[in-house]
């Protein structure tokens, strides 16, 4: 058997089953835009992302799940016109207070999420998808950017399959299997014959900079769900035991950046 004999995008898709993942609604997504601060955008992640792209010859650029502006903001002001994508209301509200107070006219909202209609999307010459690629069909994903892009993509996806330190959910008892992460992505590439940049960004666990211990278990809960009584024990045994640890949320996270030049 070859490479050429294995069907990724059905591996892919079989791998998520097994993985139980299912999305966070768009409600979901609305609640956290309510928490977070109106302030400038950038930092670690945002600086290592931009650093690794190639804006020659671009005037235009898509950014599918958007959130706040993370990315698109910090790169307004370099190119002629931004649209920003997410399938969050909230979120594009939050998009837009931020577009505002960097005083940036060129940042254009747009409504809507992976698996819809992209009938009305813009074709730009750039394309990012930053930690937004965990989707129910991946190939079909990438015929989306292919559709809409005219030179460049960029995508960051998860290295090992793990959102949160795997050992946190262990002593919830909320063991789950690795998710989906880069390699389909690659594998689905090469079938195109394309053959991407691949690098990577460490960057703290979600968990990390907590100043209470209620402020950690919430976030856990974000990503686990609801604990129980005996739970949030546990959890608080872990978190009181370890200052140092607890401060950096356990082990921190990779994601795999990757960067390719888009078929004419």
């Amino acid at each position: 058997m070859s490479l050429d004999d294995i069907d990724f995008a059905e591996r892919y898709r079989q791998h998520l089953q097994l993985a139980s993942y299912r999305p966070k609604p768009a409600r979901e997504w609305d609640k956290r835009a309510l928490t977070m601060d109106r302030k400038p955008l950038g930092g670690h992640y945002a600086d290592a992302f931009i650093a690794r792209m190639n804006l020659d010859g671009a005037r235009s650029l898509l950014d599918i799940g958007c959130g706040p502006g993370t990315l698109c903001l910090s790169l307004a002001p370099r190119l002629e016109e931004i649209y920003a994508l997410d399938y969050s209301p909230a979120m594009l509200a939050l998009l837009n207070d931020n577009a505002e107070a960097l005083e940036l006219d060129n940042v254009h909202p747009v409504l809507c999420a992976w698996e819809d209609d992209w009938s009305e999307v813009p074709i730009c010459d750039i394309l990012i998808a930053s930690r937004s690629g965990l989707v129910e069909d991946l190939d079909a994903a990438l015929e989306k950017i292919h559709r809409h892009t005219r030179l460049r993509a960029y995508m960051t996806q998860l290295a090992g399959g793990h959102f949160i330190d795997p050992t946190i959910a262990s002593l919830l008892g909320r063991e789950q299997p690795a998710l989906p992460d880069y390699i389909y992505t690659l594998n689905l590439l090469h079938r195109r014959g394309i053959h991407p940049r691949l690098d990577y960004i460490e960057i703290p666990s979600r968990l990390a900079g907590c100043a209470t211990f209620e402020e950690f278990a919430d976030k856990v809960t974000w990503s686990l769900g609801p604990l129980d009584d005996a739970q949030r024990e546990a959890l608080a045994d872990w978190y009181r035991a370890d200052p140092e640890r607890a401060r950096q949320g356990g082990a921190p996270m990779r994601w795999a950046f990757i960067g390719w030049t888009v078929p004419s």
